[in-house]
């Protein structure tokens, strides 16, 4: 048990002013009047009500005493408590070239890898997840962290052309390494997204690959795109953007190695509900047990106090009211 405002306990100094004050009006509050002797009263009895009149007051003491603590807000106390969960570190690292427009996905590819994606990162609860994009060149979105807000705060943020165009699929991967090198847990994992073949960037997929193998990181590669033709964005003469049926390159020989040499699996999504199959299995296969800490949040217990209060009120009022009624 703690309290949330000790310093209002305080106020109990008022119960030294109070006490004074009865005692003081307990002196003063009936009159006197002068006998020869006292003698002939000794033997007669006390009445109760004598003695009750005076718990009355401690009553009162005891209701204040009672909103006082009320006041001070009693909490039952924080811990931490150990637990067994499924978790793993995890990078989701996504290509947001300007191909990832084409709207053979509703409303685009890009589009529906972010909405996937979000709900991936809502059922992963006990996982440190990073997020990273690439196009011609790549980028650090959000570092490893279990935040799922800030996670998807930037996830809906994210925009093509916020880097240079290109698929430079090997930098996505360099940069999703150096992220999990943050990662404490025995299990990582790379989920990369990408509708093309890499054009540029300097390093070549098949090494970064190499070096995620020598890690024990797994990387897991999606090709998102149909099969056969799909309405791509082009720029027209006046500077507007146009869909045109283009003819949809995957370079999955590239994914399906990158896959194969580090221990993950290569898969191929061809409308929204492939992708989201993709992820679901994903998220079935890559899952590690692991001790976690879990803390306790503070709760306030005050009522009984309240209740405390309310009942020696109650009860001063009908003593008062019922058995020391004051006589006209």
């Amino acid at each position: 048990m703690q309290l949330a405002h000790p310093q209002l306990l305080w106020l109990f100094l008022v119960f030294v002013p109070m006490i004074v004050w009865y005692v003081m009006r307990q002196r003063d509050a009936h009159p006197s009047l002068s006998i020869s002797s006292t003698s002939p009263f000794a033997s007669m009895p006390r009445s109760w009500k004598q003695y009750l009149r005076h718990f009355m007051f401690v009553l009162r003491l005891g209701a204040i005493g009672c909103l006082i603590i009320v006041l001070a807000r009693p909490q039952m106390k924080d811990k931490w408590s150990t637990s067994s969960t499924e978790g793993t570190d995890i990078v989701l690292s996504l290509d947001i070239s300007g191909s990832m427009y084409a709207r053979d996905f509703e409303p685009s590819r890009v589009d529906a890898a972010k909405a996937v994606a979000a709900r991936f990162i809502q059922g992963r609860e006990s996982d440190n997840i990073g997020l990273v994009i690439f196009a011609g060149e790549s980028l650090t979105g959000m570092p490893m962290t279990v935040d799922r807000a800030q996670l998807l705060g930037y996830l809906e943020g994210i925009q093509i052309g916020m880097l240079e165009d290109g698929t430079a699929i090997g930098d996505g991967i360099a940069t999703s390494l150096n992220r999990l090198k943050e990662g404490k847990a025995k299990s990582k994992s790379i989920i990369l997204l990408t509708d093309g073949s890499n054009n540029t960037g300097v390093v070549a997929p098949l090494s970064a690959a190499e070096v995620a193998k020598e890690m024990g990181v797994k990387i897991y590669t999606i090709g998102i795109g149909t099969n056969g033709m799909a309405p791509y964005p082009v720029q027209n003469r006046f500077g507007r953007i146009e869909y045109q049926p283009q003819k949809v390159e995957i370079d999955e020989a590239t994914l399906k190695a990158i896959a194969a040499n580090t221990g993950g699996k290569y898969f191929r999504a061809t409308d929204n509900r492939a992708l989201e199959q993709v992820f679901s299995e994903i998220d079935a296969l890559e899952k590690t047990q692991m001790d976690v800490k879990v803390f306790s949040h503070t709760e306030d217990n005050y009522m009984l106090w309240a209740w405390l209060a309310f009942g020696l009120f109650a009860l001063e009022m009908l003593l008062r009211y019922l058995f020391l009624r004051p006589i006209p």
